[in-house]
């Protein structure tokens, strides 16, 4: 496993309901900096997106800000990121966020990050990547969802191992360390399309 240089953070452009979400956020944000680990994310100076943004910023950590135009133009970007990178569309954001993360966050959020925990959890079970990838389950925020994964496990339409790939327990500096201990499974020959 190569080294942790970079966390790409999926998170709400909503700073939801309870300030726990809040407080994760920020604490994330914090400890990328104090590591001198570089924060990637999705631009937004919203929600806990804001949140982890400046905490990250105030703490002296790097950020990048990855926005397509079409939300930049509404004024969502973050004014205080310096490595804002403006692209065409969500599909092109996606991939560089994906490129220059050695590693992958998602704090709570709604169908945008799940749909990018999904997507970059699935390129990792097709090997298209090797880099870890995790949930920070903030309020157990995340217990209905990893409850369902299980499911999906028992029903044999993932494998164990793949399953196994999403790290999910405990808080931001035992998630951290696991991120920097975690190796891929390797890549299943024998994986029946209806499981991919």
């Amino acid at each position: 496993m190569p080294e942790i240089r970079s966390v790409c953070v999926y998170c709400g452009s909503s700073p939801g309901a309870a300030p726990e979400y809040a407080d994760a956020a920020r604490a994330v944000g914090r400890g990328l900096a104090e590591r001198g680990l570089r924060l990637v994310y999705g631009g937004g100076q919203v929600g806990l997106m804001g949140v982890v943004a400046d905490a990250c910023i105030d703490a002296g950590g790097q950020v990048t800000g990855v926005i397509p135009d079409f939300l930049h133009r509404r004024e969502i970007a973050h004014g205080r990121v310096p490595d804002m990178r403006i692209v065409s569309s969500m599909h092109e954001r996606k991939q560089i966020m994906a490129d220059e993360a050695d590693a992958f966050l998602a704090l709570p959020g709604g169908i945008g990050t799940m749909e990018e925990l999904f997507e970059v959890w699935t390129w990792s079970q097709l090997g298209r990547h090797l880099k870890p990838v995790a949930v920070l389950n903030v309020k157990g925020y995340y217990d209905g969802l990893l409850a369902f994964l299980d499911r999906m496990a028992e029903e044999d339409f993932i494998k164990p191992h793949h399953r196994a790939m999403l790290v999910s327990n405990g808080g931001f500096d035992e998630v951290l360390a696991k991120l920097q201990a975690w190796e891929h499974p390797g890549v299943i020959d024998s994986l029946r399309p209806e499981q991919v």
